[in-house]
């Protein structure tokens, strides 16, 4: 365990620094207070080596770090920073608060609310009396990540599977078309088998998971 020391230099030493007194902080272990033999001419004031941050600041982080993540699970930067607000919100929100929490443009607003609900990571949400449309998110993470995994596959893995199976066919008439040919199938089934394994994920609970991946790393 860690504390500050805080030391406040006495009144006779005449250091001043803008009127102030000057005031030195070093961190110790505890166990190395009870060895001094304090001056009176010291004031000591020890806290816990803990540094607290406000509710607004860990949602700020938490917005800018999660938007910035987004862009290596495929989607722009403001499409992750509405899914995490939309993450970290007890309620609902509509697309006016959405807007004025991310200080963002309606259009803007608008565009990419739709992209996280075609996505399967957000679903409107009607209430009694409002006109207004409201949005949450889905905030079971392993149907995050199996909306996640889904939508990349789709845009990524199936159109290269595709093409994969156009130029398979091509004739392997000499030496330089069989090599083509042949790097072509061992892309083929390594893309195949890694299709496989996402649809397999994908179907599965979040337990089968959990328990096949510790499997993994024991």
């Amino acid at each position: 365990m860690y504390a500050h020391l805080f030391i406040r230099a006495p009144k006779e030493n005449n250091l001043r620094f803008d009127n102030k007194l000057p005031q030195f902080s070093f961190i110790y272990p505890d166990e190395w207070f009870q060895s001094l033999d304090w001056s009176p001419s010291v004031t000591i004031c020890t806290q816990r080596n803990q540094v607290f941050m406000t509710l607004e600041e860990g949602k700020d982080k938490f917005i800018q770090s999660w938007g910035a993540l987004g862009s290596s699970w495929g989607i722009n930067r403001t499409m992750a920073q509405i899914h995490a607000l939309l993450l970290i919100s007890p309620e609902a929100m509509s697309a006016e608060e959405i807007m004025d929490e991310l200080k963002i443009s309606r259009g803007n607003a608008n565009m990419n609310i739709r992209a996280l609900i075609d996505w399967g990571l957000a679903y409107k949400e009607l209430k009694t009396g409002e006109r207004r449309e409201y949005f949450v998110a889905e905030k079971d993470m392993w149907e995050v990540v199996k909306c996640i995994i889904t939508q990349r596959k789709k845009r990524e893995l199936e159109p290269m599977l595709r093409v994969l199976d156009e130029i398979s066919s091509v004739d392997e008439v000499d030496q330089e078309s069989r090599e083509f040919a042949e790097v072509i199938r061992e892309i083929k089934l390594f893309s195949s088998k890694a299709d496989s394994t996402l649809d397999s994920l994908v179907k599965a609970d979040s337990n089968w998971f959990v328990g096949t991946f510790m499997k993994m790393i024991k």
